[in-house]
């Protein structure tokens, strides 16, 4: 049987006697995981005006007890702090729950068409103009393994509308013949900066459209209305505060992006700590200088002033792509040893690097004098020692860490660099989800050859060496579950039926244990976004964004993690969810 919180308000046998100023709320009989510096455990925790004001046994709390206090009894149950996600997508994310999805399902090609040609009858509403856009796509997981899929899938989908269909990676957009005339994508169009245009034998573009290629189809897809973001966001929250996200990094905003955020948070709507990163491109005529002033254009245009213990907007991220991603069928990822071909090293290290190494140094440099984090993606082990360098570049000229520079995704490390990221205090942000054998990786293997493979994702490894590791969900990438990835950063192994196709741990990497895991989305993530003060653990003086949990994370199998439920979300003080079933 579930059990239930208790609620009891008022004096009660626990409180006798209050002490000046009496807490709004307190939890009591609790098992509290503090992630402060010891990793301490305490019974209760009063909260006043958002803030903590005791953490300790369940008798000192008795004097935070007065009259209007409502004191919560556990009943054993874990608080823990409030999730921060240090990288994801979340309006992306929104939106995806608005349109034609598939769901990161491993489909056939006739699966994937008419689960197309169902949304296309069901949309009743649309013109034979209007773009449909599909999302969720898991390329890599077409089936019989080795599919690709070209225009011709979806040429097969009986309608006149042209089809956008956005992967679950973020790296790719396959079109139909009709999506491809709109864009003026033909067998002439060139190779644009940073990107492929994928054709097949006689040249002519398949519809497949990787990293920037896909701003070609972008350009001549509508966006979201208004109204369509404003929805998206509040679907966003809405999905982040169940999960028990407090605070969180949008890792490549937009302006239409922070215009809906910034109105729900006018409406007293917003439910967690929103940081948002802005796009520095890398154009051929790039400009360091142009590019970090108009993120400080953004900064001031939607930043908000501190507000108590309220959550608010900070504007406080550049974004910066370094490559793409290691992973079939695209192998754009940047690297330092070449990708194998017919099982030797052969002679493709990926793509040419987005920003040129003195490019990225001038402009990590200038973003720390600015006041801005860096934040890279680089998902090769060359892209990763790039993005190192120019760390170790702006460190000579800000060496203090009120600069907090991260490295996301770092899937393939060359063992060389795994002290730098210490060394520099380069923050590497993992997406444990990924850490286990899949279809996907089983497919890049041959590529990656049997050094890399055995030391991808090295998210254990990287802890040996002394790296803060931050968690980053990357959502919608894959679906929205916490929970389920601090389980695999645990245990590296796949669940449900990936767990009988491909039994046992992903590579020689060790893991994390639960408490690293748990840091790593805590404090770690807190540090990464500047406001480790704060949040990121309950200790007196910080901010009550807290959690409690179903269960017990540390008395539970680490398989069982992933099945965790949050049953009250508190952030400042304030309950933003809590479970249907709690009175």
């Amino acid at each position: 049987m579930k059990r239930v919180l208790c609620l009891v308000m008022g004096l009660t046998a626990f409180g006798a006697q209050a002490k000046t100023p009496a807490a709004d709320t307190v939890f009591r009989n609790a098992y509290v995981y503090t992630v402060d510096a010891k990793d301490s455990t305490a019974q209760a925790l009063a909260i006043k005006d958002g803030r903590i004001v005791y953490v300790g046994d369940d008798s000192g709390a008795k004097g935070y007890v007065g009259r209007k206090t409502q004191v919560i009894d556990l009943k054993g149950r874990m608080i823990m702090p409030g999730l921060i996600d240090g990288h994801m997508h979340p309006q992306s994310g929104g939106l995806r729950m608005l349109s034609c999805n598939l769901n990161y399902e491993s489909l056939t090609v006739a699966e994937f068409q008419a689960r197309i040609q169902k949304c296309v009858d069901d949309d009743k509403t649309a013109g034979p103009d209007d773009w449909l856009l599909v999302i969720n796509w898991f390329e890599q997981g077409a089936k019989p393994q080795g599919t690709v899929l070209t225009r011709a899938a979806l040429d097969g989908v009986k309608t006149t509308r042209p089809i956008k269909v956005h992967s679950s990676f973020g790296h790719s957009n396959l079109t139909n013949t009709r999506g491809l005339q709109l864009a003026g994508i033909t067998r002439d169009t060139p190779q644009p900066k940073d990107g492929v245009i994928v054709r097949d034998a006689a040249g002519e573009p398949t519809g497949l459209l990787q990293d920037a290629a896909q701003d070609l189809l972008d350009k001549v897809v509508p966006p979201p209305t208004v109204e369509t973001n404003y929805k998206a966001t509040q679907l966003a929250l809405k999905a982040m505060r169940e999960q028990g996200i407090t605070s969180f990094l949008d890792a490549y905003t937009d302006i239409e992006t922070m215009t809906a955020y910034r109105t729900v948070s006018q409406q007293g709507g917003l439910t967690a700590r929103a940081h948002f990163a802005v796009l520095i491109d890398s154009p051929a005529d790039y400009d360091a200088d142009k590019a970090i002033a108009e993120v400080l254009k953004e900064k001031a245009e939607f930043e908000q002033a501190d507000d108590g213990v309220k959550p608010i907007m900070k504007v406080d991220t550049a974004k910066l792509f370094l490559d793409g991603v290691y992973s079939a069928p695209a192998y754009s990822a940047v690297m330092v040893e070449p990708y194998f071909e017919n099982g030797r090293p052969g002679q493709n290290y990926g793509p040419k690097p987005y920003f040129s190494q003195d490019q990225l140094n001038e402009t990590l440099t200038k973003l720390a004098a600015a006041g801005l984090n860096p934040h890279m993606h680089a998902d090769g082990d060359g892209s990763v020692r790039m993005g190192l360098n120019a760390v170790e570049a702006m460190r000579k000229a800000h060496p203090t860490d009120e600069i907090r520079p991260a490295i996301a995704h770092d899937e393939i490390v060359d063992p060389a660099d795994y002290k730098r990221y210490a060394e520099v205090n380069a923050l590497p942000v993992l997406s444990f989800q990924w850490e286990r054998p899949s279809v996907d990786i089983e497919q890049s293997k041959p590529a990656l050859g049997p050094v890399r493979s055995a030391l991808m994702e090295p998210a254990g490894i990287l802890e040996l060496y002394g790296a803060r590791i931050v968690y980053g969900s990357d959502w919608p990438v894959d679906a929205l579950n916490e929970w389920l990835a601090l389980q695999i950063a645990v245990t590296r192994s796949a669940i449900g039926e990936d767990a009988v196709t491909y039994p046992g741990r992903l590579g020689i990497d060790p893991g994390l244990t639960v408490g690293q895991a748990i840091r790593a989305i805590t404090l770690n993530a807190a540090y990464s976004l500047r406001q480790d003060k704060v949040t990121g653990s309950l200790e007196t003086g910080k901010f009550a964004d807290l959690i409690v949990l179903d269960r017990n994370l540390f008395q539970i199998r680490p398989e069982e993690i992933g099945d965790t439920k949050v049953l009250l979300t508190m952030v400042g003080g304030k309950v933003v969810y809590k479970a249907d079933d709690l009175k």
